[in-house]
């Protein structure tokens, strides 16, 4: 099983719209995840039409017409594995212990809000992904994204994929 990570797309203030090396993961996805801060609803509503299975979110900067479609936390369950996403989890200093004390049935959690991409692992076992964003790249080098798969119970092939600068006219 084939997952695309995105978050922080924050359209179309940060950028007009996803990015088309993005966009062409969308086919080969078997599910989405976004982790808040769409910003607008048309970024939701594209990827419900070219997402197999989308799990999202709303964040911070989502306004009621986001919170009425999306839940602030999503569970789900895939290739064995107990999957949550969330917008924010706070600093990064005692991230894991804090996301592994407050979802303690998870084993991968999809996170974002900081734009900084991250992996690490708990001492529960509990991985913690962001993908950081694919528009607003703030103090770091690349706008990005992830990638990875489910097989065998297991999450692997994870991939944290930057994208090229875009182009100004």
């Amino acid at each position: 099983m084939r997952l695309l990570l995105i978050s922080d797309t924050h359209l179309p203030k940060r950028a007009k719209e996803l990015p088309a090396p993005l966009l062409a993961e969308l086919p080969r996805a078997d599910v989405v995840f976004h982790a808040g801060d769409w910003v607008d609803t048309a970024t939701l509503d594209l990827l419900e039409r070219r997402s197999r299975r989308l799990i999202g979110v709303y964040g911070n900067n989502d306004g009621p017409e986001l919170r009425a479609r999306l839940p602030e936390v999503a569970h789900a369950e895939l290739g064995g594995l107990r999957f949550g996403a969330v917008h924010e989890t706070g600093p990064a200093t005692g991230r894991e212990a804090r996301c592994a004390a407050r979802f303690p049935g998870l084993d991968v959690l999809v996170f974002g809000h900081s734009h900084i991409p991250w992996d690490t692992t708990a001492a529960t076992g509990l991985r913690l992904l962001n993908p950081g964003s694919p528009t607003d790249r703030r103090r770091q080098p690349h706008c990005t994204y992830m990638t990875a798969t489910v097989t065998g119970g297991r999450l692997t092939e994870v991939e944290l994929r930057r994208l090229p600068p875009r182009r100004t006219v």
